[in-house]
């Protein structure tokens, strides 16, 4: 172990999605400097006074002044067992003076780690005998619980102090200020006390101090003068002020009288200001900490110049900038230690980072650092640490590492331990000298875009934690990996490994903890009677070849808690056995398999679980747990029978419940209004009956409802207005009847309303327009809706408007050109999950109707725009206004009365694929700029009174003479009437348009051929005008190949 390692241990701490590895010191005490610390001179100050003189005892008066102290003081482990006799030099934790015999030391820390100290704590009070003392230099009182009673003012006069530990001690109320009268102090640590203080002008007396600490305390009311108050201290080594709510800039003294600064610890306070620019001018300092404050603006450059600097960690601030290339063109001769995780560095990682001699940790987590990792790493001999996860990198990793002379042994990274790159975009193969990192313990490669084989690994005999998962990497996973006999986490799921995994690649992992196989094309192959040498907690085999018998090798797992064998195409009964190990699983995941039979009822799943069996063969009544869960998705198989009454008193913290598509009779038990931290319900596509429970109105957490697709009857109940934070509401496919409940008025985070196909009347109420301004999908098809719809002047966010088949009549004044998300076409896909809850969510889908064909969209369904206003009674001239939405996709207003002359510039419906204008009233010529129309491959214009000649040009030549039919006045291809006229009816367009014409074609053709599908979507119009059912396909197929590389 490195010199660096020895000083320093890890801590983990999970902050938002990253994990942060700490720095503290192994041992209580601070690790400082050993020529200035005060606390080793202390130390030999008291290991001095320790040693006694056995001719000299201590004073009767020290004496009684030492037996008050303990008079006072709650010892329920007996500690000061040896305060007694006449000697107290003697006794546990006093230090006398060799010369006079005066009590020098009181040392009444708790001896025991953190972990114990609740046993050997002190308690009670501190008796103002002490005072007589006169020679007391070093008082420890930390770690014991004085349940905050108040600091007494008489430490003030113990004038000869000099160390003075306060921390972790319970004490409590305002710190008295006659600690400012102690000018001999030297030391004075307050850490964790939950004391108050509102000015540090008491500091400023502490004219010898050299150690300062007042972490976590609370000074947020301290004046902004704080620092120049400290700046006084002209002898002060070290200041540890973390977490103890400071805020405001730091004041810029006019001198700095810091000649002796070593450390600097002022960690998460909202200092908001940039980085002072004192801190250059002190060569003395070998460690700043100012993390989580918020600070902004360049890093200076004359940080590296600082001399005697060996750790430096400015993380978490956010807006702390700096340029790889300048921050690291030289200095830093000396810094062993280097944070800058989480800020704005950016730019590229130069070769010079080789220069940095001295650095064993290095860590620029969540920065925007781009290119690849520079060879001369390989010279850092003492790099232990080195972490650049969540950044840009979009480079390779160096095919070779540069070594050097200097190192000891002459090999590159050979002291690295920890090696992140994770959550980039790096690409390329893995680089052979990875395999030969010997003293690695965890390698992180995850979630970039590495391809190839994986390289050797068998001689890191030391590793514990191998990332190498959502990348590209392929071909088989080898053997070799079986070897390293200090693994416990194995993650490469989600890459392109086929092939065969053996009882081989297993065979030395005895320390296994967390093996992630999934989303790859593994068969495991291993013996009926193999019993693995591990005992895995979270295993994770998912789209693997597990089958098709059940697994037998899992029923040695007893230690499992997180299992997902999801599309492992295993089938038949879950065995008995299995039921032993689930009752200790927080996630048990068996989704898409083809297993069978009855579940066990109730579940046996470990409380507060995750559980998933959907889309199976399971059949019988719905199984309840035997605890409290917080997911249960059962949908996709065949339970049968009604949902359990109690339903909602057996899982009251659920958070997810679907039931959906199975045999489910009954009603709705009135109980799921119980399941108040409820966020997604969905128990559609079964058979319920009855009436929607008012009682669901009470979960108003909920974000998605799903019950569509049932037999539910009877109005919507206006609790549902109350649910505030519902984001999707499915009831289309029922018997429901009545009016829409006002109460909806409230859902302002309403993104998709879908009532469709139901029995529910009146008019279509003016609020629907104004209140839902983040309303993605409205469907109201297939009802009785009567009257006007109203304008929709809120609907900003509308893609899909379907108020098809209703009884709605009038003109058309919706405003579409208030409908601002159809003006253009949508340009990234966005999957729409609602009610996300660790790895479980609701998938929003929508079934779109054209032509009767009913095409079901999830994963591309916010690609999708459209309007139908089919089968009303709507009349009156179409609104020029709907010619600005050129996103739109889908156009149906047959069916209706509508009147006058289809607009000139509909070709500015640039995306639309299909246009239903049949069964109306239109009159005049079709638009000659219809034909521009590249996309356009589903045309109805039948049963109107269209007249003229039909245009010619595009795809218009492909459409069938159904699309036309029904218009008396209509001539030309593809009809049988022939035009009379010489003249065209289309536009007087004459042979050079039409070649001009072709010529556009010949272009598309060719732009298309170069772009191919390396453009996504633009392919040879001329081909596809030809296949019409093409359009009506496009997005179903794109929402099935969006699926397989989606997660599910």
């Amino acid at each position: 172990m490195s010199d660096y390692r020895a000083n320093w241990f890890y801590r983990e701490e999970l902050m938002g999605k990253h994990v942060r590895y700490l720095l503290w010191p192994r041992n209580r005490e601070r690790v400082v400097s050993m020529s200035t610390s005060p606390v080793l001179q202390l130390a030999i100050l008291v290991l001095f006074c320790n040693v006694h003189v056995k001719s000299l005892g201590c004073s009767d008066s020290n004496r009684e002044a030492l037996i008050a102290l303990k008079s006072g003081l709650n010892d329920p482990e007996n500690r000061l067992a040896s305060w007694k006799g006449m000697n107290c030099c003697q006794w546990r934790g006093v230090g006398c003076d060799n010369g006079t015999g005066a009590v020098t030391v009181i040392d009444l820390h708790n001896p025991h780690p953190l972990g114990e100290q609740g046993f050997w704590n002190l308690s009670g009070e501190i008796s103002p005998s002490l005072t007589k003392l006169r020679s007391l230099r070093y008082l420890d009182l930390s770690f014991n619980t004085f349940n905050d009673i108040p600091v007494p003012e008489f430490f003030g006069s113990l004038k000869k102090l000099q160390y003075l530990n306060l921390s972790n001690a319970g004490f409590g109320g305002l710190l008295p200020p006659s600690l400012g009268n102690i000018s001999s102090l030297q030391y004075l640590d307050m850490e964790n006390l939950g004391l108050v203080l509102d000015n540090l002008e008491w500091v400023a007396g502490l004219v010898s101090l050299k150690y300062l600490a007042m972490d976590n305390m609370d000074l947020s009311t301290v004046k902004p003068d704080w620092f120049k108050i400290l700046s006084r201290l002209r002898f002060l080594t070290e200041l540890h002020m973390s977490d103890c709510g400071l805020s405001g800039a730091i004041s810029s003294p006019l001198t700095v009288n810091f000649t002796s600064l070593s450390v600097v610890d002022l960690t998460g306070n909202n200092i908001n200001s940039q980085i002072p620019s004192w801190l250059m001018n002190v060569s003395s300092l070998t460690s700043i900490s100012m993390s989580d404050c918020n600070l902004y603006g360049r890093i200076p450059l004359g940080l590296g110049d600082l001399p005697s600097l060996r750790s430096l960690d400015l993380s978490g601030n956010g807006n702390l900038s700096a340029s790889c290339s300048q921050l690291f063109r030289r200095g830093w001769s000396r810094v062993e230690v280097l944070i800058l995780a989480d800020n704005k560095i950016h730019g590229k990682l130069p070769s010079s980072i080789g220069n940095v001699s001295s650095l064993a940790y290095f860590d620029l987590l969540g920065n925007n650092v781009e290119g690849g990792i520079p060879s001369t790493i390989g010279r850092l001999c003492n790099l232990n640490f080195f972490r650049l996860s969540g950044n840009k990198l979009n480079g390779t990793l160096p095919e070779f590492l540069e070594g050097t002379e200097n190192c000891n042994p002459a090999r590159p990274l050979f002291s690295l331990e920890h090696l992140d790159l994770s959550n980039n975009k790096l690409v390329g193969e893995l680089p052979e000298w990875l395999g030969q990192l010997e003293n690695l313990n965890e390698l992180s490669l995850g979630y970039n875009s590495l391809q190839g084989p994986i390289v050797d690994f068998r001689s890191l005999e030391k590793l514990s934690s191998l990332g190498l998962q959502a990348n590209k990497l392929n071909g088989t996973l080898p053997e070799s990996i079986g070897q390293l006999s200090e693994l416990s986490l194995l993650d490469v799921s989600s890459n392109q490994f086929t092939g065969t995994v053996s009882e081989a690649h297993f065979s030395k992992l005895n320390k296994l903890k967390i093996l992630h196989l999934s989303s790859n094309s593994l068969r495991l192959n291993v013996s009926s009677n193999w019993v693995p040498p591990f005992q895995v907690r979270n295993l994770d085999m998912g789209s693997c070849y597990l089958g098709p018998p059940f697994p037998v090798w899992l029923k040695s797992q007893n230690a499992v808690l997180f299992m997902d064998f999801s599309n492992v195409s295993i089938s038949g009964p879950i065995p008995n056995w299995f039921w032993n190990i689930s009752a200790n699983l927080a996630l048990l995941n068996v989704s898409y398999n083809r297993l069978e039979g009855r579940l066990l009822n109730p579940l046996k799943v470990a409380p507060f679980a995750d559980v998933d069996f959907s889309s199976n063969l399971f059949e019988g009544p719905i199984p309840l747990p035997s605890f409290e869960i917080v997911s249960l998705e059962l949908s996709n198989n065949i339970f049968s029978g009604s949902i359990p009454k109690n339903i909602g008193e057996a899982m009251p913290n659920l958070v997810f419940l679907s039931l959906a598509n199975n045999q489910i009779t009954g009603e709705i038990p009135d109980t799921v209004g119980e399941m108040q931290i409820l966020q997604v319900i969905n128990l559609s596509g079964n058979n319920l009956t009855g009436k929607i429970p008012s009682t669901i109105g009470n979960c108003s957490l909920l974000k998605a409802i799903d019950l569509g697709n049932n037999y539910l009857v009877g109005p919507i109940p206006d609790s549902l207005g109350q649910l505030n934070q519902l984001q999707t509401l499915h009831l289309s496919e029922n018997r429901l009847m009545g009016k829409l409940p006002p109460s909806f008025q409230n859902l302002s985070n309403l993104e998709t309303l879908n009532l469709g196909n139901n029995d529910l009347v009146g008019s279509i109420p003016p609020w629907i327009g104004t209140s839902f301004p983040n309303l993605r999908i409205l469907t109201l098809r297939s009802n009785a809706f009567s009257g006007a719809i109203p304008a929709l002047t809120n609907l900003g966010s509308l893609q899909v408007l379907d108020l098809a088949q209703n009884k709605l009549n009038g003109p058309i004044s919706i405003g579409f050109s208030s409908l601002k998300a159809m003006f253009q076409r949508q340009m990234t896909n966005q999957y729409l999950l609602y009610g996300k809850y660790r790895s479980i969510y609701y998938e929003e889908n929508y079934i779109l109707n054209t032509k009767g064909n009913l095409l079901r969209y999830t994963k591309t369904l916010s690609l999708v725009i459209s309007i139908d206003l089919s089968g009303n009674e709507l009349y009156g001239v179409l609104p020029q206004d709907i010619t600005e939405l050129a996103g739109l996709i889908v156009l149906n207003l047959s069916q209706n009365h509508i009147s006058g002359q289809i607009p000139e510039n509909i070709s500015n419906l640039i995306e639309l694929s299909y246009l239903d204008l049949s069964n109306n009233r239109f009159s005049g010529p079709i638009p000659p700029s219809l034909t521009k129309l590249i996309w356009l491959s589903d045309l109805n214009l039948s049963n109107n009174n269209l007249t003229g000649k039909i245009p010619v040009g595009y795809q218009f030549q492909t459409f069938p003479a159904s699309s036309f039919a029904g218009n008396p006045g209509l001539c030309g291809e593809p009809l049988s009437v022939t035009c009379q006229d010489t003249k065209s009816t289309d536009g007087g367009r004459d042979e050079d348009e039409d070649e001009e014409n072709n010529e556009v074609i010949d272009q598309w053709f060719y732009l298309s051929l170069g772009v191919g599908f390396a453009a996504g979507i633009l392919v040879p119009f001329c081909i596809f005008a030809a296949k019409r059912s093409w359009s009506n396909a496009y997005f179903q197929l794109l929402d099935k190949v969006v699926g397989k590389v989606s997660p599910s």
